[in-house]
């Protein structure tokens, strides 16, 4: 709940006084000295707590008498209308608090959605089997008795030899000093233009 100005809560009390009946009508105020030490704060303070229940008709305040209470049912209507102000304010500061939690908890909301996307589509693409291509060593390429390192096959086609199939035996993971037989079958990994990039590879150059 919002706090009200001290001058504001300085009004209520004396007004809440009246209204009791600790304070009477025709009762004569303390002077602005006596009252600011009573509630601790500045003559200014109290002047302007007087001058608020002068224009509610709960007091008189006049110039060199001071201020006397004038009515008892203009006090009882203060109260309560500050009452309800008070309670009007404290459902507004409210609403104000619970919209900036529904904000926050929105944000935190699309935050947390964007990252389960983005975790759901890497495990997604992670568990996918990673396409794999067959290039077979045509009989007389120039590449036959060259090794992969030679070649540089990765550089050269942007694929990954994994396999090399060479009749009933399967060479796997070959090193960079594995030979290419003729008939060889090449299985390797990448991108669909790496195998086309191979078959051109291992065809050699053609001609003119």
């Amino acid at each position: 709940m919002t706090v009200p100005a001290q001058y504001l809560q300085i009004a209520v009390d004396v007004a809440s006084r009246v209204s009791g009946g600790d304070l009477r009508e025709g009762d004569r105020l303390y002077g602005r000295s006596v009252m600011a030490s009573e509630y601790g704060v500045s003559p200014e303070t109290i002047r302007r707590a007087l001058r608020l229940l002068a224009d509610m008709k709960v007091i008189d305040v006049k110039p060199q008498s001071g201020a006397v209470v004038l009515s008892r049912d203009n006090a009882k209507r203060y109260v309560e209308g500050f009452s309800e102000g008070a309670e009007t304010r404290s459902l507004r500061q409210q609403m104000k608090e619970i919209l900036g939690e529904y904000e926050g908890l929105n944000r935190r909301l699309v935050e947390v959605s964007a990252a389960l996307i983005q975790s759901q589509e890497m495990y997604s693409s992670a568990t996918e089997p990673l396409p794999n291509y067959e290039v077979s060593v045509p009989s007389g390429s120039p590449l036959i008795g060259k090794s992969i390192g030679e070649l540089k096959f990765w550089q050269s086609t942007g694929g990954t030899i994994v396999a090399i199939r060479r009749k009933q035996r399967v060479i796997l993971s070959p090193g960079p000093y594995a030979e290419l037989y003729d008939g060889d079958m090449i299985i390797l990994v990448g991108p669909p233009a790496a195998a086309e990039a191979a078959r051109k590879l291992l065809a050699g150059p053609i001609e003119e």
